[in-house]
C-alpha cells in the first residue's frame, strides 16, 4: 500500500535525486482537450523547500504544460525507480511557468548553473506526494544523456532561438495561448 506525504523529507528528496528521468503530466480544463505527458531528462529537477520543487524547460515541438499551467496550474510530477528497490512517487500541485520574458526568470535560472537557455522554468507548489510499489516497472540501465537537444541550441544564436520559439510554441494542440512576445498578450 502506498504512502501519502504532506511534504518533502530527506528520504524522498534522495529518491528524486537519483532518478535520471521523470515524467509531467498536465490537462486542460476542457473534458475535449488533450492530456499531456512528457519526460524529462537530464538533471533538470531542482527542490527548492519541503514543499516547493522546481524544473527546467528545454523546450520541445509542443508548448501543451506551459500552456495548461497558464490556464489552471494543475500538474503532476512522476519518477519511477527503473533500478534498486522497486517505487513510484508522484508530486501533485498547482505549478507556475515562467518563461525567459519574465522578470522572476534569471532568479529561477540560478537553479540550474549546467544550463545558459531555457525556454521556462516550472515552479511547483506541492500539494501532496504519494509513493506506491512499482513493481511493475521493469529495470532500465542508464547508458548517458542524449545530446540533441544541447547541440541543438547551439546551432543558433540566442536571438535566433528565442524567435525559434516565439514562432513555433505561440498555441498548444487545444488553442490556448503557450509564448506571447512581451506586451502582446494572448497570441491566439
Amino acid at each position: 500500500m502506498g504512502k501519502t506525504y504532506d511534504k518533502l523529507d530527506d528520504k524522498l528528496i534522495d529518491f528524486i535525486k537519483a532518478q535520471k528521468l521523470f515524467f509531467v503530466a498536465s490537462a486542460p480544463l476542457s473534458e475535449e482537450g488533450h492530456i499531456n505527458v512528457s519526460p524529462k531528462g537530464y538533471d533538470s529537477l531542482a527542490v527548492i523547500d519541503e514543499k516547493t520543487v522546481a524544473y527546467i524547460d528545454l523546450g520541445g515541438s509542443g508548448i501543451e504544460t506551459q500552456a495548461h499551467m497558464r490556464e489552471n496550474g494543475r500538474i503532476t510530477l512522476m519518477f519511477c525507480a527503473f533500478d534498486g528497490p522497486a517505487n513510484i512517487m508522484r508530486i501533485y500541485g498547482r505549478g507556475e511557468v515562467f518563461d525567459f520574458a519574465d522578470p522572476e526568470f534569471d532568479e529561477l535560472m540560478a537553479l540550474f548553473p549546467a544550463f545558459d537557455r531555457a525556454r521556462a522554468i516550472f515552479k511547483i507548489h506541492i500539494d501532496s506526494i504519494m509513493d506506491s510499489c512499482g513493481w511493475g516497472v521493469p529495470f532500465y540501465e542508464f547508458k548517458g544523456e542524449r545530446d540533441q537537444l544541447r547541440r541543438s541550441h547551439g546551432h543558433k544564436t540566442f536571438e535566433a532561438w528565442i524567435e525559434h520559439r516565439y514562432n513555433t510554441n505561440a498555441v498548444s494542440l487545444d488553442g490556448l495561448p503557450g509564448l506571447s512576445r512581451p506586451g502582446k498578450g494572448d497570441p491566439s
